[in-house]
């Protein structure tokens, strides 16, 4: 915990994703914080986890969970609609709702493709379009786009989870020269490896591309890294909430790197 438990007071944030480990910790990251919190995410079930989470340590009096399918049109502005009973304007997005997929190019399909561009980078637009113009008007707010490592430089057999990353990125960077011009402040965090179902899945399918266990190939990721470790969500979900403080007014367009010191530029 870095920041007071009142330091989000008066906030309202839209966190996507939220049954994903990134997402789930930023929801939980917020409400520590003292900021209201609408989590949206697929699965009802591990929604009322993660509710039941929350319920737990006593910070669920101002969460409010959504399912919601991003890809559909109606799903994105029910969601909208949703938070603004919940809780009023929205004053922080984070758009942490994503997956993997593909595979080498030979073997990669049309379907694939799509699938994971339509979510990780065209769903990412499309609500942030429905949220961004109550922030103009008022002058003020932010946006979080999870993006990866991937969407800095690409490795084998990642073609279609990279684009859809590296896209992110762009859309990141040019909607930040937009949106700045209004008060509104728009940056990205760019995880490696996350201890997160995702991320060990990743480390999975590299070792036994391999032909190695997922202990053997996690040995060689964390030895390959200067920290000596793979990273914990919430660590990516503290950056979240530092991006979307009044502590990080200044930082516009930015893809916060947090990779254990494996990419340094």
């Amino acid at each position: 915990m870095i920041f007071a438990q009142d330091g989000m007071k008066g906030q309202h944030i839209l966190v996507t994703g939220a049954t994903g480990g990134i997402g789930w910790q930023t929801v939980i990251e917020s409400l520590k914080a003292g900021a209201a919190v609408t989590a949206a995410g697929r699965n009802i079930d591990k929604l009322d986890d993660l509710k039941e989470d929350c319920q737990k340590t006593g910070i669920d009096d101002k969460l409010l969970i959504v399912s919601a399918d991003l890809n559909q049109e109606e799903d994105r502005k029910n969601l909208v609609d949703q938070a603004g009973k919940h809780a009023g304007p929205i004053t922080g997005l984070v758009n942490s709702a994503g997956i993997s997929g593909g595979g080498t190019v030979e073997d990669l399909s049309e379907k694939d493709m799509r699938k994971v561009m339509e979510l990780n980078y065209f769903s990412t637009v499309a609500l942030t379009q429905l949220v961004y113009p109550e922030m103009k008007v008022k002058g003020s707010g932010a946006v979080v786009n999870v993006s990866s490592l991937s969407g800095l430089r690409a490795t084998h057999g990642n073609t279609a989870y990279a684009a859809s990353k590296f896209a992110v990125i762009a859309f990141t960077q040019a909607f930040a020269h937009e949106a700045a011009e209004y008060g509104v402040r728009v940056n990205a965090v760019c995880p490696g490896f996350v201890d997160t179902e995702m991320g060990r899945n990743a480390i999975r399918k590299k070792g036994e591309r391999a032909d190695r266990s997922f202990e053997e190939q996690l040995k060689i990721v964390e030895d390959g890294l200067p920290s000596g470790r793979i990273t914990q969500p919430e660590e990516v979900a503290r950056t979240i909430l530092f991006l979307l403080s009044d502590a990080a007014e200044n930082i516009i367009g930015e893809s916060v790197k947090i990779s254990g010191g494996a990419v340094m530029r």
